[in-house]
């Protein structure tokens, strides 16, 4: 077992009818006056938005609202809340909505104290002091409510790049499971997908992790479980609460403990994806790379990909595990492959130049452009 260092401060409320709690404990932390921050509507049709200045109002919170956040959230979104949150003068961030919405605004937080956020991405300064964030969560799929991580694309640049920093985990994160069931399929599957994608990306540089790899184990198992179980039966509140929460565990650290900070290499070819693609969404995305990933990759760690086989598919070796995985996958109704993306195989010298662009790749294998561009074939 690895040494390590675990720490995360974020405080979650769960359950049915938590929302109507925001105002108080915000109040309660010795705040009055928020930034409130949203996507494109849907918490207006709803109920979520009604209860959540309700909350405020009857706590004595006010609140300035920004809306627009886009799905692979950009840059200029992440600038224009910065310049709101100051010309305000707000004390806190409220983000009301999935992981872009929260992404933009632990990026809003510590840009307030920047002269340029993006500086942080560019891994030119560490990030410091940040405004509290606290967030009512309406999309299951990044765990973004439960760690420090953020990931923003700066779109004239086509760099779709990542910040983290211990400031930036979110004072209280609000999950009311109840107000997802408006959520289309494809976007339950999509988180879904996500979460897995970033259980794999720790468990599978794994050899003698025992507990961590346990814990990550039966959290893919539970994932897949009650996914099928909403697809059957989509308004399956017990299905909906159990996802939701596994998702959250899957990217709040608990499972990563001893696992080397995990491998993150596919992630990063799905952000060069839609970096060029930003229609694509990154659970869609992480749907058709993950598969060739695996294919590619469980070589170089046979073990750890055989007992995931085993244990995850109940399949005999890697090959039919990821045959179940895939037929599942298609199941869901998600894709498979770079076409299904619209991304055709003349693009995947450049998709592969810009994941390269930050430099080191890889874990398990140290991945050089050649390596990104044999994957992607994989994919077609």
């Amino acid at each position: 077992m690895e040494e390590f260092r675990f720490y995360n401060p974020t405080r979650i409320i769960f359950g049915k009818g938590a929302i109507k709690e925001i105002g108080a404990v915000i109040v309660g932390y010795g705040y009055k006056k928020v930034l409130l921050l949203a996507g494109q509507g849907s918490i207006k049709r709803n109920t979520v938005y009604e209860q959540t200045v309700g909350s405020l109002k009857g706590s004595g919170v006010s609140w300035v609202e920004l809306w627009g956040v886009q799905p692979n959230p950009v840059l200029s979104k992440v600038y224009e809340g910065i310049q709101v949150a100051r010309d305000e003068k707000v004390e806190a961030i409220l983000a009301v909505g999935g992981g872009s919405v929260i992404d933009s605004a632990k990026a809003i937080s510590a840009g307030f104290y920047l002269s340029d956020i993006w500086d942080a991405f560019e891994g030119l300064l560490k990030i410091k002091k940040a405004l509290p964030v606290f967030t009512i969560l309406t999309l299951s799929a990044t765990a973004s409510e439960m760690n420090q991580w953020a990931v923003i694309t700066k779109s004239d640049e086509k760099k779709k790049w990542a910040i983290g920093a211990d400031v930036l985990f979110p004072v209280v994160s609000i999950i009311d499971p109840s107000v997802q069931r408006t959520l289309p399929w494809n976007q339950t599957v999509n988180g879904a997908i996500d979460a897995l994608s970033h259980i794999y990306e720790n468990y599978f540089v794994g050899t003698n992790q025992e507990t961590s790899m346990a814990v990550l184990e039966a959290l893919m198992r539970t994932i897949i479980y009650e996914t099928d179980r909403l697809q059957a039966n989509y308004d399956d509140e017990d299905a909906r609460a159990n996802l939701v929460w596994a998702i959250t565990m899957a990217h709040n650290g608990i499972g990563a403990v001893g696992l080397k900070g995990g491998d993150w290499s596919a992630h990063r070819i799905e952000h060069g994806i839609s970096a060029e693609h930003p229609e694509v969404a990154h659970g869609q995305g992480l749907a058709v790379v993950f598969p060739a990933w695996i294919k590619y990759i469980s070589k170089y760690n046979q073990a750890t990909f055989h007992r995931w086989a085993r244990r995850v598919w109940s399949a005999r070796n890697i090959d039919y595990a990821l045959e179940k995985m895939k037929t599942k996958y298609s199941k869901w109704r998600a894709p498979l492959s770079l076409g299904e993306l619209g991304v055709s195989e003349k693009e995947i010298r450049a998709i592969a130049k810009n994941v390269m662009r930050m430099g080191n790749l890889g874990v398990i294998k140290k991945l050089s452009r050649k390596d990104v561009e044999e994957i992607l074939k994989l994919a077609l």
